[in-house]
């Protein structure tokens, strides 16, 4: 019994100690400092670490700006979140239907969630600031005649395509394995009962996909949350401040503002808001699943 035991935590110490090890030393421990932090009034920089107790909650709950960034991310996220999974899903569906180099399209729809945040949004940058507005100029459309990013309506929608470019295809994947993982035998009996294909798709499809449309508007959610690089390179949170996202607004605070307490308590706000959505949209779709 003794032996079973050893053996038992030494085959776990050989196989996942490493990965626990690292997980608790890069995720576990720096987590739990930073809520340290948010009792002191550090600057980021000094050794000294006053304490100063819930002074930091006060200050972050009173910063309106903070709440403002925080709504102006939940209008974000749900317009990304609902864009991103319909155009993932109706690709998925595109590219397991009767069309010729589906791998080919595969492919192609994925290779933007390849491209780091930075450089995708300096990409854009271009495409908003130079591609777009010549067409605009050539052909004279008025709503490419002008620079989206110059605009603050313009530019939070700037945030959102180029948002949709990058997830969608990588949704499109998740989609396409529960699609792959229905059963023809049920969209047959489904077409034999007089279903057309998209009442099958609707009706029989869609139900036993729930668990796909979970995972994907999970990652979705957290994803669109904690949005910085994107925010960073294609807008810098202009125009007039218009765009800055939550995390964006912690950064300048922790790091700009050098006041890091206030800035890590906003980003503990940030971090709960986000588990809270994001656990219990899992929590509802779970209950709504069902098994073939």
């Amino acid at each position: 019994m003794k032996k079973s035991k050893l053996y038992n935590v030494g085959s776990f110490l050989a196989f996942a100690g490493p990965a626990t090890f690292a997980f608790i030393a890069v995720v576990i421990i720096p987590f739990l400092y930073g809520i340290y932090l948010t009792f002191t009034s550090w600057d980021g920089i000094t050794r000294d670490k006053p304490f100063v107790g819930f002074a930091n909650y006060i200050t972050a709950f009173q910063d309106t700006a903070f709440w403002q960034s925080l709504g102006l991310t939940l209008l974000y996220v749900l317009v990304s979140v609902v864009l991103v999974n319909v155009i993932g899903f109706l690709l998925a569906l595109l590219v397991t239907g009767k069309i010729k180099g589906k791998n080919f399209f595969r492919a192609g729809f994925f290779t933007p969630n390849l491209i780091g945040g930075i450089i995708l949004g300096y990409i854009w940058q271009f495409v908003f600031k130079n591609i777009l507005v010549y067409i605009g100029d050539a052909l004279n459309i008025g709503i490419f005649q002008k620079s989206w990013l110059s605009g603050t309506v313009t530019a939070f929608f700037a945030l959102v395509i180029v948002t949709i470019w990058q997830y969608s295809g990588y949704m499109m994947l998740i989609y396409i394995a529960g699609l792959t993982g229905v059963s023809e035998d049920l969209k047959e009996a489904a077409r034999i009962d007089g279903c057309t294909d998209s009442q099958a798709t609707r009706y029989v499809v869609i139900p036993l996909m729930r668990s796909s449309f979970t995972i994907c508007i999970f990652l979705s959610i957290t994803r669109c949350f904690m949005v910085y690089d994107l925010n960073l390179s294609l807008t810098e949170g202009g125009p007039f401040g218009s765009t800055i996202m939550a995390a964006m607004y912690v950064y300048q605070q922790a790091f700009s503002k050098k006041n890091y307490g206030v800035g890590q308590t906003q980003a503990v706000v940030l971090f709960l808001i986000t588990a809270i959505v994001a656990v219990t949209q899992t929590t509802l779709s779970k209950r709504k699943e069902v098994e073939a």
